[in-house]
């Protein structure tokens, strides 16, 4: 399958079978994510996979949308690891973190969809509430959820996931 193909193809998941998903798909998740790029490579990534009951009873504590994920993963950035940019007139002391760590969970997403289990992005968490349940060290910051897992018999992509604008739209040429 091209790269075009799984991009197009991948959906939000919203009905996850309860099957665990194999350790090895797991690490080879984390495997790719470890490859992504981030700013001068200075990997301020941190990745919390949760699938025991305890963490998972936790997840489900301060997220309504769970969808009931056997795995979740929490991804965080290292505000002291991250790379800033003192020369930014505009966003002054630039950190790379979120950027970094996004576009670790983004690569690890359609690693995971590449083998087979699906994923749904979470962002609608107060990040401090995370850091307290989850108890994080208070240089990690909370970035992004996966809810991941296999998909159930009722699993469709949602109506929106076909709508897209026109690349005039969001393009410019210059």
């Amino acid at each position: 399958m091209s790269f075009m193909e799984l991009a197009t193809n991948r959906y939000s998941e919203r009905y996850f079978d309860p099957r665990p998903v194999e350790q090895e798909k797991i690490d080879a998740i984390l495997a790719v994510g470890r490859t992504a790029p981030t700013a001068c490579n200075y990997q301020p990534q941190r990745i919390y996979v949760m699938q025991s009951e305890e963490a998972l009873k936790k997840v489900r504590s301060i997220r309504v949308s769970h969808f009931n994920a056997p795995l979740m993963m929490l991804v965080c950035y290292d505000i002291e690891t991250a790379w800033r940019n003192p020369g930014d007139r505009w966003y002054q002391n630039y950190c790379s973190g979120e950027q970094d760590a996004t576009i670790v969970a983004a690569t690890m997403m359609y690693e995971a969809e590449e083998l087979g289990v699906h994923s749904v992005w979470l962002r609608g968490f107060d990040s401090q509430q995370v850091a307290e349940v989850f108890n994080l060290p208070k240089n990690h910051i909370p970035v992004m959820m996966f809810a991941m897992g296999y998909p159930s018999d009722k699993t469709k992509p949602s109506p929106w996931h076909f709508q897209r604008k026109l690349l005039e739209e969001t393009v410019t040429m210059l």
